[in-house]
């Protein structure tokens, strides 16, 4: 199985030449705020406030990709991703999309100078995702969160154990992500290593690495911890058929009890 490609939300300039030198793919600067308080109330999720300022620091610190996630969809598209491209975005994540629309709005502002990647985190994109993926998109990311909250679901990892991520996959042949992972021996409510065997078992081509990464990472060698989490990885994909139902059993077991979103 190829590597895992690994992506970091941040803006710390050292921290971004920090991961891309430990082997991750890239990072992400986010610049999605727009409605998200009102959207996420109660849920237990982050709200950015990444500037311009911010992708420009972090373009020059690394030479890894660099992906902006813009707001959703609307008059301000344009502009955003005008500005995203200008400053040297190597992609850019249009989230909350809906249809076909949202993404040709989004393509014809990158106009080819930035790839345009969509995250499936509404009911109507799960059931349009044929339809939006025969667009020209860099990758497509199913966002738990929003998921959640749009369908009105009690669990954040549901989608990954009643087959939505594996139909969402099945219609995309562009790089596909989901979940997030950080250190094999952690992660809560659901341990990053039945995550990790199920990204590889769908066959998911990257992913974000999770809000609690920073904190499982605090004051250790990150040259040490993001090869341990592609190594984990690696591991997965050299399962028996009978161990790959034994994490997958293990994975809807977790997932049962959740009731609140973790921290991804």
């Amino acid at each position: 199985m190829p590597r895992m490609d690994l992506f970091v939300f941040t803006i710390d300039p050292r921290r971004a030449f920090a991961v891309v030198a430990a082997g991750a793919v890239g990072v992400i600067v986010d610049w999605e705020r727009r409605d998200k308080a009102r959207r996420q109330a109660g849920a237990d999720t982050q709200i950015n406030e990444d500037t311009a300022e911010d992708l420009a620091r972090v373009r020059a610190a690394t030479a890894g990709r660099v992906l902006c996630r813009v707001n959703g969809p609307g008059p301000w598209t344009p502009d955003e991703i005008d500005l995203a491209a200008d400053l040297g975005a190597d992609e850019v994540l249009l989230p909350m999309v809906r249809t076909s629309g949202d993404v040709d709005l989004a393509l014809d502002a990158a106009a080819g100078r930035c790839g345009v990647g969509i995250l499936v985190e509404t009911q109507d994109a799960v059931d349009r995702v044929g339809e939006l993926t025969r667009r020209p998109l860099s990758r497509v990311y199913v966002g738990l969160n929003d998921l959640r909250i749009d369908r009105g679901a009690a669990t954040l990892f549901e989608p990954l154990v009643d087959g939505t991520v594996e139909a969402v996959r099945s219609a995309v042949t562009v790089p596909f992500g989901v979940a997030g992972l950080t250190r094999p021996d952690a992660g809560s409510p659901v341990p990053s290593r039945l995550l990790a065997a199920e990204l590889v078992r769908i066959g998911a081509d990257f992913t974000f690495l999770r809000r609690s990464f920073h904190t499982d990472t605090a004051g250790r060698d990150l040259s040490v911890e993001i090869p341990r989490i592609q190594a984990g990885c690696a591991a997965a994909s050299q399962r028996t058929a009978s161990q790959i139902f034994a994490d997958r059993a293990e994975l809807v077991a977790a997932v049962a009890p959740t009731r609140a979103p973790a921290r991804v």
